[in-house]
């Protein structure tokens, strides 16, 4: 099955929509979308958006492993949000 890559537009939007208050995360995001942005699919962008509507330091504890979906929001405990996390996570 193949999924649908968002256009320009929407991933402008997504990224403007990810801009936080912590530092560490608009690191970490801005690294994602330099890695994903060119294949970011509609799942993704959606889930990405869903993370999004978290506190910074939620967000940040998830980053960074500290804390699991489950923990902070039981609805977000999905495989595409879980998918969105490791593609935040990977390493340099």
């Amino acid at each position: 099955m193949h999924e649908d890559c968002i256009d320009e537009r929407a991933l402008s939007k997504l990224r403007w929509r990810c801009r936080r208050g912590l530092l560490e995360n608009d690191l970490i995001i801005e690294r994602f979308f330099q890695r994903h942005s060119h294949a970011l699919t509609v799942r993704h962008a959606n889930a990405l958006g869903e993370l999004m509507d978290l506190s910074d330091n939620d967000l940040l504890d998830l980053h960074l492993a500290r804390k699991v979906l489950a923990d902070i929001n039981g609805q977000l405990d999905r495989t595409d949000v879980h998918e969105v996390l490791n593609m935040l996570r990977q390493p340099l």
